[in-house]
C-alpha cells in the first residue's frame, strides 16, 4: 500500500485551515452579534432575570409665597416594605407589624403572602413608628426613606394649594395644576437575585437629581392670608353662617394677595377632609351677586351717556310693576324721588331697574361681559367656572330689571373682585393671576409672569365718577357701607345681599341669603381690592352688618402692616393691550402736578395743611397748585416747606401724615 502523496497532505492541511478560518469567522461573528449587535436586548433581559428594580416617587418643588415662606415642601419620611421569601413565619411577623402600624394583620398577612419578593407594608410612618420597626429586628422587613409633602402652615390656604397624594402626583389646587413643573425625576432603587428570585444583596439607590423640578413663587402674602383667615373664622362663628370666602387683590396688577374659604381644610389630613372642603369656592362656586352687582350697572350707564350723577329717578315709594312682576326695596324701604348718586348710596332696587331700562338690554350685557362676567378668568387654578350669563336676545323686560340688581345672573368670586378692580384700575381689567414665578434649585428664576392687561372697560373719567359716587357710599351718613369705614382713609365699597335660590320651593327664600361687601382702598390711590362674602349667616342678614365689619377689620391690619406701600406715589406703568392703544394701568399718582395758571400774591406762600386728612389736603394742594409728596396715614402731622414759606417757584411740598399712636 502506497504512502499518501505529499499533495494529499496539503490538500488536507488546506482544508483544515479553511474550516478554521471559517470556524474563526463565524465565533467572531457571533461575538460581534452578542456584544454589539444586540448586546443591549440581552443584557435588559439579563437584568430583569437577575436584578429587581423598585421606582420611588421623586421629590418635588417648594411652593413659596411672595415673601420667600414655604408653603409646601417636602421631607423625608421612612417607609416599611418586606421580602416575603425571606420571612419564614408571615403571621408572627403581621402580629408584630400590626401592633406598631394600627393596621389590621389580616391586611398585612394577605399582602405578604401573596407577593413573592417584594411589598409596601406602610408607606410614610411617623418617626416613632420607624424606631419601633428597626427595633423589631425582623428578617426579610425593612425601611426606605421616601419624600412625603409637607405644608407646614397646615390650613393656611389649604383649597388653593392642594394637595399630593401618596404617589407623589398633585389632586387638587397649584400641586394638580402645576405637577410636571414641581415633579421631578423618579428615583430607582436596584437589588440583584438568584434564578429562584430570592434576594442577594440589600438595594441600593440610584443618583437622585435635584435640579431637574421647579419651586413654585407665588402672590399670595401669608401675612394677609393669615389675617384674612383669622377674621373670616370669626365672622362664620359670630354669624352662625355655613360659611364664606374672601379674596383680596391688588388692582395695579392683578395679583391675588389672599384667598380664603370657610370651613378650612389641611393638606396634610387630606384623606380625612369632606370634598366639600377640599374645594377652593371663590373659583368653583357661583352665586347671584345681589347689591354688588349695580356699580357696574350705573358704570355702564354713566359710561354710554344714558345718565349723569346727578339725574333724578322716582322710586315709586317702594313698589314698581315691570310687566307681571312687581319690585320691591330691600327691607321694605320707600324711596321718592333719588339721584343716580343716592340710587347707589341706598342701595335702591327700584332707582337700578329705571337705570337699566334707560341702558337697555343689549349694552347692559355688553358691559356686563366686558366687565369680565358670564366668561372665565383664567386664572392659574384648577376648577374655575364660567358662572351664568345668558345671551341677552333671551332677556325678557322682567329679566333685564332683576339683573340690574344681581338676581337672574350667577357669577364667581374671582370674577367679582375682577371687575370691582377695572374701576379701582381706572377703567382696566387686569388679568387676575396668582403665580408670580418659576425658580430652580439655586434660586434664579426660569420664567416670570408679568401683569396682563384685558381690555379697558370704562374710562378713567367714567372710574373716578364712580369711585367718588362708591366712598360716599361707605363715607356719608346713610351710607349702606358705613360700617366698612376707615379712620381717615377714604374707602369705596358697595354692600349686598342677595337671596338664595329655593329649588325645592322654586322660589326665592328670605331665610337663606349670602351677604357681601366689596371695596378698595385709599380711594384716591387704590392698593387693595377685597370681596368678603358670608354664605347662609343666621345672624346679622345684611351686607352691611356681617360682611361690611370684616373688611374694615382685615383693612385696619392691612393699613397697619403695610403703610408705607399705601402711601408710597406708584410709579406710572404703560402696557399694550390687543387695541394697540396704551393704556394708564395704575391709578393717578397722589402727587398732584403742578396748576400752569399764574399764581396771585394771595397764593404765594405754602398753606397749611397741618391737622388735616390725606384727602382734605390733597384736595387744597390741587386748589393751590401745589405738588404734594405724601408719607403714612392719618392726621397731617408735619410738613417740609413749614406753613407761610414764600413758594418763590417752588410748589412742592412734603407731608407727613400720623395717626397719633
Amino acid at each position: 500500500m502506497s504512502m499518501p502523496s505529499r499533495k494529499w497532505f496539503r490538500f488536507r492541511i488546506a482544508t483544515l485551515l479553511a474550516a478554521f478560518l471559517v470556524l474563526f469567522c463565524v465565533l467572531v461573528f457571533r461575538a460581534f452579534h452578542l456584544q454589539i449587535m444586540t448586546g443591549k436586548t440581552y443584557k435588559n433581559l439579563a437584568d430583569q432575570q437577575h436584578k429587581k428594580a423598585l421606582q420611588l416617587h421623586p421629590e418635588r418643588g417648594i411652593i413659596f409665597d411672595r415673601n420667600g415662606e414655604k408653603l409646601a415642601a417636602s421631607i423625608l419620611a421612612d417607609s416599611v416594605f418586606a421580602d416575603p421569601s425571606k420571612i419564614d413565619n408571615v403571621h408572627e411577623a403581621a402580629a408584630q407589624l400590626a401592633a406598631v402600624t394600627g393596621q389590621p394583620k389580616k391586611t398585612i398577612a394577605q399582602q405578604i403572602s401573596k407577593s413573592k419578593n417584594f411589598c409596601w407594608v406602610a408607606r410614610m410612618i411617623t418617626p416613632a413608628q420607624s424606631e419601633q420597626i428597626k427595633n423589631l429586628k425582623l428578617e426579610g422587613v425593612y425601611l426606605i426613606q421616601e419624600p412625603k409633602r409637607f405644608y407646614p402652615n397646615r390650613e393656611l390656604a389649604g383649597q388653593i394649594i392642594g394637595f399630593v397624594g401618596m404617589d407623589s402626583n398633585g389632586l387638587e389646587g397649584l400641586e394638580m395644576r402645576y405637577d410636571s413643573y414641581l415633579r421631578g425625576e423618579p428615583e430607582k432603587i436596584l437589588w440583584g437575585r438568584d434564578a429562584r428570585g430570592k434576594k442577594l444583596y440589600l438595594p441600593e439607590r440610584s443618583v437622585a437629581k435635584k435640579d431637574e423640578q421647579l419651586n413654585l413663587v407665588l402672590t399670595l402674602d401669608s401675612r394677609i392670608q393669615h389675617a384674612v383667615e383669622s377674621n373670616l373664622k370669626e365672622a362664620v362663628l359670630r354669624t352662625r353662617a355655613r360659611g364664606g370666602f374672601i379674596i383680596v387683590m391688588d388692582p395695579r396688577t392683578g395679583e391675588i394677595l389672599a384667598m380664603a374659604n370657610s370651613p378650612v381644610f389641611n393638606p396634610n389630613a387630606y384623606a380625612s377632609a369632606t370634598a366639600d372642603n377640599k374645594r377652593n369656592k371663590a373659583i368653583t362656586d357661583c352665586f347671584d351677586p345681589g347689591s354688588t352687582f349695580k356699580p357696574f350697572l350705573v358704570a355702564a350707564a354713566i359710561e354710554e351717556g344714558i345718565v349723569q350723577e346727578t339725574d333724578r329717578f322716582y322710586c315709586e315709594n317702594g313698589a314698581y310693576r315691570v310687566a307681571n312682576a312687581t319690585f320691591h326695596e330691600a327691607n321694605r324701604k320707600r324711596y321718592g324721588v333719588l339721584t343716580v348718586r343716592e340710587v347707589l348710596k341706598y342701595s335702591s332696587n327700584i332707582g337700578s331697574v329705571k337705570i337699566s331700562e334707560k341702558l337697555g338690554r343689549e349694552k347692559f350685557h355688553r358691559y356686563i361681559r366686558d366687565f369680565g362676567f358670564g366668561r372665565k378668568t383664567n386664572i392659574e387654578l384648577p376648577g374655575e367656572i364660567a358662572g351664568l350669563l345668558r345671551p341677552w336676545q333671551n332677556w325678557t323686560q322682567v329679566d333685564t330689571s332683576t339683573v340690574a340688581f344681581g338676581q337672574g345672573i350667577s357669577v364667581t368670586a374671582i370674577q367679582l373682585v375682577s371687575a370691582l378692580s377695572a374701576i379701582a384700575n381706572d377703567g382696566v381689567l387686569m388679568q387676575p393671576h396668582i403665580v408670580k414665578k418659576f425658580v430652580d434649585a439655586n434660586g434664579q428664576t426660569v420664567r416670570e409672569f408679568a401683569p396682563t392687561a384685558v381690555r379697558r372697560v370704562i374710562s378713567a373719567d367714567t372710574a373716578r365718577r364712580m369711585t367718588t359716587m362708591l366712598t360716599n357710599v361707605v363715607g356719608e351718613e346713610g351710607g349702606t357701607g358705613k360700617n366698612a369705614a376707615l379712620v381717615n382713609v377714604d374707602v369705596a365699597g358697595k354692600t349686598g345681599t342677595a337671596q338664595k335660590f329655593d329649588f325645592a320651593n322654586k322660589r326665592f327664600s328670605s331665610e337663606r341669603v349670602r351677604t357681601s361687601f366689596m371695596g378698595f382702598f385709599p380711594s384716591e390711590n387704590p392698593r387693595f381690592v377685597m370681596l368678603v362674602s358670608i354664605d347662609e349667616p343666621q345672624l346679622h342678614k345684611w351686607g352691611g352688618q356681617a360682611a361690611a365689619p370684616v373688611f374694615k377689620s382685615i383693612s385696619q391690619q392691612l393699613i397697619r402692616c403695610f403703610e408705607h406701600d399705601i402711601w408710597e406715589t406708584p410709579p406710572v406703568q404703560e402696557q399694550e393691550i390687543n387695541t394697540g392703544t396704551k393704556i394708564q394701568l395704575v391709578s393717578t399718582p397722589a402727587v398732584i402736578p403742578a396748576a400752569s395758571a399764574a399764581v396771585t400774591e394771595e397764593e404765594a406762600v405754602m398753606p397749611d395743611f397741618r391737622g388735616m386728612t390725606v384727602r382734605q389736603a390733597l384736595k387744597a394742594a390741587q386748589e393751590k397748585g401745589i405738588e404734594m409728596k405724601v408719607s403714612g396715614s392719618g392726621w397731617a402731622s408735619s410738613q417740609k416747606p413749614a406753613p407761610g414759606s414764600p413758594l418763590k417757584g417752588n410748589r412742592t411740598c412734603a407731608v407727613s401724615f400720623s395717626t397719633g399712636d
